[in-house]
């Protein structure tokens, strides 16, 4: 007994002279919930206190749900397609598959509180020793069977909270994980809305520059007419030819930017390239709400998934400071061993034949602190890199939102202003084909006139689209969308990682399901 006691005794007295010089105080020590390295807490992060246009009458600060923010197009169309990527998205399924990899690997961390090594062991051997050694006039029989049989332990105390440190930092994996996972959410939700707007903003600009050839075409042959007729030269019919011809180059332009936003939105739906028209048709560009609700710069730190993940990072790198920590302190681990020998079979079993030992252990490497030491080093170096991470991911966070708000209001200032210059380049070709005809003025007035009108019609086309563009940015900046894993509201489709095999549900057949290769 005074043996164990001098053991124990001798091992906390050279603890605490350890303690005195290492990282973590006595007081720190039993205040952590007695393990070493520093208790995580939240880092601050820069937020602005309000928006730049926060007194724009398009912006406002009220707090809308943003589980369904694309619902303020009402397009069924597009609610349809939302839901179908949801379902059959594969980089969301491959984030689904780094959350089970992330609670695989902080089941593994949980294992190291429990016995590392629970073996049992049974052997047999037929033994044979030889005569021509030393002293073997002792020996009594050569030939001889040993039957062994028994469970071996060996449990290394978590005294200083290195396992409990690694349960911290799998835990903060796990979450982060899970956050990553809600960043791919948003923004496929997000690529969907915006591939599908530019689909219908690039079948906008086709149909407008199909309807301009036809007006070319008209004035074509009011130019040809009148050549015929001696009226005027052959310059006009060639400057109607060159119109017409550079309005047509136009289309197969427009036609491959569409089918290339076709195949994109065909990936996000988990979908081989494939013509859509048949499903999408034609339809409007979706049409932006009157104003953006976009609540207070501080709202971003909680609701975007990528700034929690980086806040999830710091505490990962925080719980491995402790671990680091915790190597400059003696392991110590209790071993056993139970079990039972013999040299008969039947003999195993009986009082004689048990075995067993049992005992504390400790592991120091009293040796090696300028490597341990470093080690720590350089963790509380990445811990600093890390909390230096999720601040600026705050503060990009916040300029993306200011991006997307600046799009959408900056756009449709643009789109109201090209809206009266098509109205009035409309008013002016109408008069300009009216007086070419009985050649009151002459055919370059009235080319001039229609280029600027394919212009400015294509351009508000575009501005109408980038009204939308500016919302979805501003909606995606503002991390909305993730929240559809939690809720499961209507058209919405839940995905809880972790409540079923896959966090991804079984794909949603919206649209046609591609036939089998």
């Amino acid at each position: 007994m005074s043996g164990r006691v001098r053991f124990w005794g001798l091992l906390l007295a050279a603890a605490s002279l350890l303690a005195v010089g290492g990282c973590t105080s006595w007081a720190e020590y039993v205040a952590n919930g007695f393990k070493v390295g520093p208790d995580y807490r939240r880092p601050t992060a820069p937020v602005a206190d309000d928006w730049i246009d926060a007194d724009d009458a398009g912006v406002s600060d009220r707090k809308d749900d943003l589980c369904q923010w694309w619902a303020v197009f009402e397009d069924p169309t597009l609610d349809a397609l939302v839901q179908s990527a949801v379902g059959q998205n594969l980089t969301l399924r491959e984030a689904g598959c780094r959350v089970l990899q992330a609670r695989a690997a902080r089941a593994v961390a949980v294992g190291g509180l429990f016995p590392r090594q629970q073996d049992a062991s049974a052997a047999f051997s037929r033994n044979s020793l030889s005569r021509a050694t030393a002293n073997t006039q002792f020996l009594e029989d050569r030939f001889f069977d040993q039957w062994n049989g028994g469970f071996n332990l060996a449990w290394e105390l978590d005294f200083w909270g290195r396992f409990r440190r690694a349960v911290e930092a799998a835990d903060a994996d796990l979450d982060a994980s899970i956050e990553d996972y809600d960043q791919v959410v948003v923004t496929l939700l997000a690529d969907v809305v915006s591939t599908y707007t530019e689909i219908r903003t690039l079948q906008q600009r086709i149909a407008l520059a199909r309807q301009n050839v036809a007006l070319q075409r008209e004035i074509w042959t009011i130019a040809d007419a009148r050549y015929r007729g001696q009226q005027v030269s052959e310059l006009d019919v060639d400057q109607a030819t060159s119109t017409l011809a550079q309005t047509e180059a136009l289309i197969p332009q427009l036609e491959l930017q569409l089918r290339q936003a076709t195949n994109r939105l065909c990936i996000l739906l988990g979908r081989p390239p494939e013509e859509l028209e048949p499903i999408l048709g034609t339809g409007p560009i979706p049409a932006a709400p009157a104003d953006v609700a976009v609540g207070i710069p501080a709202d971003l730190v909680r609701r975007r998934p990528d700034v929690r993940g980086a806040e999830r990072q710091v505490a990962a790198e925080s719980a491995r400071v402790g671990i680091a920590t915790a190597e400059l302190y003696p392991h110590i681990a209790i071993t056993g061993s139970i079990g039972v020998a013999a040299q008969q079979g039947p003999d195993l079993f009986g009082n004689r034949s048990f075995q067993g030992v049992v005992g504390p252990g400790v592991q120091w490497n009293v040796l090696n602190y300028g490597r341990l030491l470093n080690q720590i080093r350089m963790q509380d170096a990445r811990l600093a890199e890390q909390i230096v991470a999720y601040q600026n991911q705050v503060l990009e966070a916040n300029a993306e939102v200011e991006d997307g708000i600046a799009r959408f209001l900056r756009a449709r200032q643009r789109a109201g202003w090209l809206a009266k210059s098509v109205e009035a380049a409309e008013k002016g070709m109408k008069i300009a084909v009216a007086e070419y005809r009985p050649g009151v003025i002459d055919f370059n007035r009235v080319a001039v006139i229609e280029q600027n009108l394919v212009q400015q019609q294509d351009l508000l086309t575009q501005a109408q689209g980038e009204i939308a563009q500016g919302l979805i940015d501003t909606y995606r900046a503002l991390g909305g969308g993730w929240q559809i894993r939690l809720e499961s509201p209507s058209g919405a489709v839940p995905i809880p990682p972790g409540e079923s095999p896959t966090p991804v549900p079984a794909p949603i057949q919206v649209l046609p399901p591609t036939p089998a290769q």
